[in-house]
């Protein structure tokens, strides 16, 4: 009795000391912008309650919603640390994107010139037009502290006429917070004069929640109205896969948009928010080129940013994250973002059949879906995703994209469960999101295995399709799957021979272009089983001769092919390091696929078929 009582009065005691103590101070930030012309922003990081000893402070190397390493401390410089007093302290640079200050007081600023000239959704961009912010491109962290709230103030915004546009929380005036880190780093943040709009969307149980969408681009504001109509019917058809939308963070979801001939295409999901790049001119006249990008993105904010990757949990700011789920987090997110378009009715059925047969080219017709499996592809994005290296890397014989590779397994997926089991891939997401997504539990491979047992009532099936086609090579019979719907999967040049894929130039180490008078420069690593390839011929060989002809430019080239057949045999000279060189390629026929309607390829249309057809593409808008 006497032990019980001394531990319940320790407990007190110890709840009340940590409930006296204060909440820990934001780390603050601000944000100048004196140099904008010049691509240069100024930042002052104030660091109240600095942890005693010596204080780490790093530049991240993997942002959000990317899964390679990148290197952005290379962008910050005249990096200082000094005392509250304005006194300077100590800084040591350990690494590349790792500062020390072995010595400091209670209050630490430090300040660093950021340069930002590269408008994507990883890295900043920076001009007078625009402040467009990755944050884990922008700001440095100090190590230990993810849990600190933080806050931002963005300055000179009366000076350029911006506006800001974030999820991140409005504090008043030019001051914005987030929670932690995380939150922080998930929150990227435009600066510019942009138009917006907004509307409420309501779930089943009522309760709305406001959608913005801003664009900073050169459209009138009458453009970006007209194309928040067509957002709006993909924000719907998105919900009606899921039943409902997900609890944004503040009651709000933001399209950050920015378009310019001058940017990177790109899209990045975050959590109450995405950021989208587009390189066009405006958006009037090009909206169903750009509603691709705001399908797939806003797709993420259930599949990824909730129905999250256990790999992805707590994601690393010091490297990239692997993980074995992309063909799901990112390849099933690919199929949705265009089968949503179609259900919109922004596609009909045959702009949607070429989406279709690049799905299935994509799992048939590369080598690396033929040696590995999706699992594999998806670690792989550690170096693929928008990865930068100078060496020449043979991911054409190696790697297929875990975007078309998922996305190809939820197309086949999608129509074995509508004829094997009078479900939709639309049920199995919904399980997914109620399981995992709703409730924040990250899942596993072996999970969605397991959820779609209980989709389906049937474990047996479920572990048969993840052992064959996701954690094997295996591949689904697509032409019998298609032809459920009434479409057509076949050869797209049949009886046309092919050497395989050709090239103009040949990229040297530092990215400089070399051009040949003399014949004709293989470009890039040849295609294992392609003509080419079996006859020897790789990147940096010259052809200079095919069946006897000099050859001045790949049009001659295609032209002496086009006159055989597949089968045919054609002598080839090229020259290379090693000398010159004859040989003889036997030709083939080129195994690209192409999908059609039955009608369109002459085939007589069944009722069953096209009803089938209409409720995999229909409108799910009720």
């Amino acid at each position: 009795m006497k032990n019980t009582v001394f531990t319940a009065v320790f407990t007190l005691f110890y709840a009340l000391t940590v409930l006296a103590q204060p909440a820990p101070k934001p780390i603050y930030y601000a944000v100048s912008f004196p140099n904008a012309a010049h691509h240069e922003a100024e930042i002052v990081m104030t660091i109240s309650q600095a942890p005693a000893g010596v204080l780490h402070l790093h530049m991240s190397r993997s942002s959000a919603g990317r899964y390679a390493t990148h290197e952005f401390g290379k962008n910050i410089y005249n990096v200082k640390a000094f005392n509250v007093d304005g006194s300077p302290l100590e800084m040591i640079q350990v690494q590349g994107d790792v500062y020390d200050i072995p010595v400091h007081e209670d209050v630490v600023k430090v300040s660093y010139t950021l340069f930002g000239n590269w408008t994507d959704g990883t890295y900043a961009g920076i001009d007078p037009s625009h402040a467009h912010l990755n944050m884990p491109a922008v700001f440095m962290w100090v190590a230990g502290q993810d849990a600190r709230p933080v806050k931002f103030e963005f300055n000179d915004l009366d000076k350029y006429g911006w506006k800001v546009a974030t999820q991140l929380k409005h504090e008043g005036g030019s001051v914005y917070s987030a929670p932690n880190l995380q939150y922080m780093m998930d929150s990227p943040t435009e600066l510019s004069a942009y138009n917006s709009t907004s509307w409420s969307v309501a779930n089943p149980d009522g309760k709305s929640q406001q959608i913005n969408l801003t664009v900073h681009s050169d459209d009138a504001p009458t453009a970006i109205n007209n194309f928040a109509e067509m957002v709006k019917k993909v924000v719907k058809e998105e919900q009606g896969v899921f039943g409902e939308l997900a609890t944004y963070d503040y009651g709000e979801y933001t399209f950050l948009d920015d378009v310019h001939p001058t940017n990177s295409p790109d899209g990045m999901e975050h959590r109450n928010s995405t950021c989208i790049v587009d390189n066009a001119d405006k958006v009037a006249g090009n909206e169903k080129d750009l509603l691709g990008t705001f399908s797939h993105e806003f797709f993420h904010s259930w599949n990824v940013k909730r129905i999250r990757p256990k790999s992805l949990e707590p994601f690393n700011f010091e490297h990239a994250n692997m993980s074995n789920e992309l063909w799901f987090a990112e390849g099933f997110t690919q199929y949705y973002g265009e089968l949503v378009l179609t259900r919109a009715g922004f596609n009909t059925i045959d702009e949607y059949t070429p989406t279709i047969a690049g799905l299935v080219s994509a799992v048939l017709n590369t080598p690396g879906a033929a040696k590995f499996p999706a699992t594999q592809m998806s670690r792989d994005a550690v170096f693929t995703d928008a990865g930068v290296s100078i060496d020449p890397v043979n991911y054409a014989n190696s790697f297929t994209t875990y975007y078309y590779y998922g996305g190809a397994i939820a197309l086949a997926l999608d129509l074995r469960l509508r004829a094997d089991f009078n479900l939709t891939l639309d049920d199995y997401m919904r399980q997914v999101w109620l399981l995992r997504g709703k409730v924040m539990k990250p899942y596993t491979v072996a999970d969605l295995q397991t959820d779609l047992g209980k989709v389906t009532k049937n474990p047996k099936f479920a572990a048969d399709f993840f052992a064959r086609y996701i954690n094997g090579i295996e591949k689904n019979d697509y032409a019998a799957l298609l032809a459920k719907a009434g479409l057509l999967l076949r050869k797209a040049q049949p009886g046309r021979a092919w050497v395989g894929q050709l090239g103009t130039a040949v990229r040297g180490r530092a990215g400089q272009v070399r051009v040949s008078g003399e014949g004709v420069p293989i470009l890039s690593n040849t295609i294992m089983g392609t003509p080419l390839y079996k006859a020897g011929i790789d990147a940096g060989d010259l052809v200079t001769k095919a069946d006897g002809n000099d050859i001045k430019s790949v049009a001659t080239l295609n032209q002496i092919i086009a006159s055989k057949k597949p089968g045919d045999k054609i002598s080839i000279t090229y020259k290379n390091r090693t000398g010159q060189h004859e040989t003889s390629i036997t030709l083939a026929e080129n195994p690209a696929f192409e999908v059609v309607t039955f009608e369109k390829a002459g085939q007589p249309l069944t009722s069953q078929q096209q009803a089938f057809r209409n409720a995999w593409l229909a409108s799910k808008v009720k």
